[in-house]
Formats: C-alpha cells, structure tokens, sequence
C-alpha cells in the first residue's frame, strides 16, 4: 500500500499535482487541512480513496475537523491541528490520539515537516506544506507511507 500525506495547499495545486504525479500510482491520499477549495480538484488528481479534513482557511468547508481511518493494522487520527495547539507542540495530539488507541496521528498547520516517535505509543506525523513551506530551506514537502510484505508501515518526507 503506497498513501501519499500532505497538508497546507491553499488552493495553490501546482505541487498537489506534481507530488500526485511524482508518486503515482497511489492507494490513497491524505490531505491535513487547507485545501481552500480544492477538495474535488485534489480527489480527481488523486484517482484513489481520498481523506481530509478542514483547516483553519477551509471557512466554508463541510469536511471534519478530525478524523480516524484505519489504513492496515494502523488506527490514524487525521486532523489540521489548529484546534490542539500544535503550534506550541503536539502534546494535546499525543493524549487525543492515544484516548481513541490510535498508532499514527497526523497533522497540519505548522508548514513545517516533523516524524517523532520518541513517545514510543504513537507516531507524530507532518508532512509540512506542500505549497507554502517554512522551514529551513523552504522547499514544499509531503510524507509517503509505503507498507511492506509485513504490513509494517514505513514513512518517508519528501521535497519537491
């Protein structure tokens, strides 16, 4: 299974299409918040199951503002993160995750890429932003899970 994760496109889907592309072909896309818009754009590119959620900019959006998935052996909370503080960091992600046995939580919303499983329960992950970057460097990122013969879930960041 080959799932590609982004987050934070704000309707700019020049690098929407490029990761698509790059990656393809996928199982299924996950976009963390901030499509502004581009929800039925970003599903046809995909040709695959597709999961959102809203952002803080997806003002007229009808998507949730969480959701779980399960992808695998692995339950996933998926959510933009605005409403966990995690500008401050993912604390309030860790303890909401593990309230509902998930093994993966992913977010948005910082535009800054982050894998850290140094809680040992569960796996924090951000793919930073596709299109609008702030980390060192500011290239546009996504992450890609990819499952092997074992069904073991293994996690890579890109750049464009």
């Amino acid at each position: 299974m080959k799932v590609l994760i982004m987050s934070d496109s704000h309707n700019h889907d020049t690098n929407v299409r490029e990761a698509i592309e790059k990656e393809a072909p996928l199982d299924g896309l996950i976009h963390l918040g901030d499509s502004q818009g581009s929800e039925e754009y970003i599903r046809q590119l995909a040709g695959c199951p597709v999961y959102m959620v809203a952002g803080n900019c997806d003002y007229f959006s009808s998507l949730p503002a969480v959701q779980y998935i399960q992808l695998g052996k692995y339950k996933i909370m998926l959510t933009h993160g605005h409403h966990h503080y995690v500008s401050v960091g993912p604390k309030d992600l860790l303890e909401e995750a593990k309230a509902n046995g998930c093994n993966i939580v992913m977010y948005g919303h910082t535009h800054r890429p982050l894998m850290d499983g140094s809680d040992g329960e569960v796996l924090v992950l951000n793919p930073g932003s596709i299109s609008f970057p702030r980390q060192e460097g500011k290239k546009p990122s996504y992450m890609v899970m990819e499952t092997d013969e074992r069904s073991e879930a293994h996690f890579r960041l890109n750049y464009l």
